[in-house]
């Protein structure tokens, strides 16, 4: 047992079971060994299979996949517009799978949703479309309308209250669908690709948004998305799903410095390339006659991208590094980079450069 005092209360934080239960009610999703089959006339689909994974109460949560991997049965799965084969899915405490037709429609009232196409009413205006989930939960009409106000506020679309659909730009749209999402104040924000159908500089502003709701509301937001670019702008965690299975979870920052698998590889690579051009490597075959020369690619992340860590390893040991490539990009607003170094002088001299990369902190590894 331990104690911590806030505004002059002592309170008694209890180790143990409490502890547990403390991180258990964290845990705001929580998918356990879920499958989902479809039947067909010829064949059976297995489009997940065996899902487990938590979602943390206020985390931006992310899963990536290729198309047909799986992800967008996966969401649909939590807000149950698609009955699970097997297993379970617990939001906030309730099993989803166990609650009746009326229970079910609340609780999803308390699960937003956007989708890529946005899914507006067209025959509505943009307040009519916001106000439309608070006349389904029959909302009383001056408050739904004071609610839809404060929304568009939100969302920066004020202006376009009595505009339709047809006459907004695509980003525009998006934030329509936003607002409505958040009509009934949910709990859970789900985005079923919902930048994928808009130009970049629209989608930092969606993604910018989206961050900026996080922050100020507290809301959990659940992200599927095929661009690697989305997950690291908006993203605390994401999950690797392949072939139906989730195959790597873990915070965005240790996916993009370590990725563990070869799908979380290709889907890093395709944003942040590592590889030196073959010409400059086959230039350094036999280049330094007389001295020993070592080709490495050095990555680095958080504080050390601002530290003057190969300078001060030329001065210290007395080589030559000569930088053939590199790049640098920032995750979740942390520098993230790597350079490829030819390092060049007497071979121990060179072994005691790379031993001193690694105690400031950065990853070496060694290509030729």
């Amino acid at each position: 047992m331990f104690c911590i005092h806030a505004k002059g209360q002592t309170v008694l934080i209890f180790m143990g079971s409490k502890l547990k239960y403390a991180r258990e009610t964290d845990r705001l999703i929580q998918i356990t060994n879920l499958s989902k089959i479809y039947h067909t006339p010829h064949q059976d689909i297995l489009a997940l299979d065996d899902v487990s994974l938590s979602v943390r109460r206020g985390e931006v949560f992310g899963i990536i996949g290729l198309s047909g991997a799986g992800k967008s049965t996966l969401i649909r799965c939590i807000n149950m517009l698609e009955k699970p084969t097997r297993g379970s899915i617990m939001v906030d405490g309730q099993d989803l799978n166990a609650l009746k037709q009326r229970e079910l429609r609340q609780a999803r009232q308390k699960i937003g949703m956007i989708f890529q196409q946005f899914n507006l009413l067209s025959s509505r205006n943009v307040f009519d479309n916001v106000m439309f989930p608070l006349e389904i939960a029959h909302i009383p009409p001056q408050q739904a309308q004071q609610r839809v106000a404060e929304l568009l506020e939100l969302v920066g679309i004020t202006d376009k209250a009595r505009v339709y659909p047809d006459q907004l730009s695509g980003g525009q749209k998006q934030r329509v669908g936003i607002a409505r999402a958040l009509a009934n104040d949910p709990k859970i924000l789900l985005s079923d690709e919902a930048t994928s159908a808009l130009d970049p500089d629209t989608t930092r502003s969606i993604l910018k948004l989206l961050k900026d709701i996080n922050s100020q509301l507290g809301l959990t937001i659940l992200l599927i998305t095929h661009d690697m670019n989305v997950i690291k702008q908006i993203c605390d965690r994401v999950a690797v799903i392949n072939e139906s299975r989730i195959v790597e979870v873990g915070d965005v920052i240790s996916i993009f410095s370590k990725p563990g698998t070869p799908t979380s590889q290709s889907f890093i690579s395709s944003i942040i390339n590592k590889d030196a051009p073959d010409e400059y490597i086959s230039n350094l075959i036999n280049r330094h006659s007389g001295s020993y020369s070592c080709l490495v690619r050095v990555s680095f992340i958080g504080a050390s991208a601002g530290e003057p860590v190969i300078s001060s390893m030329i001065k210290r040991h007395g080589i030559d590094a000569n930088i053939l490539y590199g790049n640098i990009d920032r995750v979740k607003d942390v520098p993230f980079g790597n350079l490829t170094l030819e390092l060049i002088g007497d071979r121990e001299a060179v072994r005691q450069s790379m031993e001193f990369l690694k105690d400031s902190g950065l990853e070496v590894e060694v290509m030729a």
